[in-house]
């Protein structure tokens, strides 16, 4: 590449920050309060790595954003300016009135269209510097699971998986997938994809969650073979948690190893651990994923330090187009 000359540098960055709560509202009262350890602690690697536009995962959902609006304006205070933010109705701590997880009980965590203790648990959140082009957003959270070609909606010899009735409306997001256009100056409209996918365990012999989150990541592969409508061709970046390692560990690979192979995609982080879960649980493992489009030149990319704040570390790339 020696020679080219690059447009403007564009800096992306995806983060499970474990911000979520147990409860409703209580992650606005630490935001307000201003002395959460965690909260500063966030803010603080944000500061430091200065993202264009951030995808930011388990961080609790309210219908009016207040809790959205309160961390923005306290990471503004702290330097870190992100003027334009988003976040729609998750799918975590939906209740169904239904029992999607098959134990004869009702109303659990796991009855919800994507596990939740209560609704918008741990749901996803996007801050930019720059306008969200919120009346072109496709936010496809709503879909069926059954609806995705090549579903692995789990069957048994007498049917669906816990009935009939919970194949009619379980989704195939636990948290969301959404197409976000960002409109980016001297690049253009840059477009976001962005998903967090259900753990593939905890659950029993029928890979229930194991199955979800294969197609969780299996949704882009259709996404970008235009199974859904017009997809983005250029300019843009799929980042997420698929909660699972490419490599190791338990769940179906086949769907992001697809991915991070995929001829649109680059994938400037191989084999990085993004996040530790300590013993007795699985070690360092690669669940986070920021994969930009082909067309970009990655200038750099790296991640942050692990800290107190969360169990995964926060990844940043630099992405740059050809000057015109």
């Amino acid at each position: 590449m020696a020679g080219a000359a690059w447009a403007d540098t564009l800096r992306v960055a995806v983060w499970n920050a474990e911000l979520s709560r147990k409860g409703p509202g209580i992650l606005l009262r630490d935001i307000r309060k201003g002395e959460d350890a965690q909260v500063d602690l966030v803010i603080e690697s944000l500061a430091t790595v200065k993202p264009d536009i951030l995808l930011l995962l388990n961080f609790d959902y309210d219908l009016e954003n207040r809790a959205l609006t309160a961390f923005a304006d306290a990471a503004r205070s702290r330097g870190v300016d992100f003027p334009h933010q988003y976040a729609a109705r998750s799918n975590s701590g939906l209740a169904t009135g239904l029992d999607l997880n098959g134990d004869g009980r009702f109303g659990g965590p796991e009855d919800a269209q994507g596990y939740g203790e209560f609704f918008g648990a741990g749901a996803m959140a996007l801050l930019s510097r720059h306008p969200v082009d919120e009346g072109r957003i496709q936010d496809f959270s709503g879909m069926l699971w059954r609806d995705l070609p090549g579903t692995l909606f789990p069957m048994t010899r007498d049917g669906p998986f816990a009935g009939q009735q919970v194949h009619e409306v379980q989704r195939l997001s636990s948290k969301g997938h959404w197409v976000v256009p960002i409109d980016v100056p001297d690049i253009g409209i840059v477009t976001l994809l962005a998903f967090h996918a259900t753990p593939p365990v905890f659950d029993g012999p029928e890979d229930r969650n194991g199955r979800r989150n294969h197609d969780e990541a299996a949704f882009w592969l259709h996404y970008l073979d235009g199974a859904f409508g017009e997809p983005a061709t250029n300019r843009f970046v799929l980042m997420g948690d698929a909660n699972l390692d490419p490599e190791q560990s338990e769940g179906r690979k086949e769907a992001i190893r697809a991915l991070l192979a995929h001829p649109l995609l680059q994938n400037p982080f191989p084999n990085t651990p993004t996040a530790n879960w300590p013993k007795p649980g699985p070690g360092e493992r690669r669940v986070d994923y920021i994969l930009p489009s082909a067309d970009w030149h990655v200038s750099g990319f790296g991640t942050t330090a692990p800290s107190e704040a969360s169990r995964h570390i926060l990844l940043w790339a630099d992405l740059e187009l050809h000057a015109p």
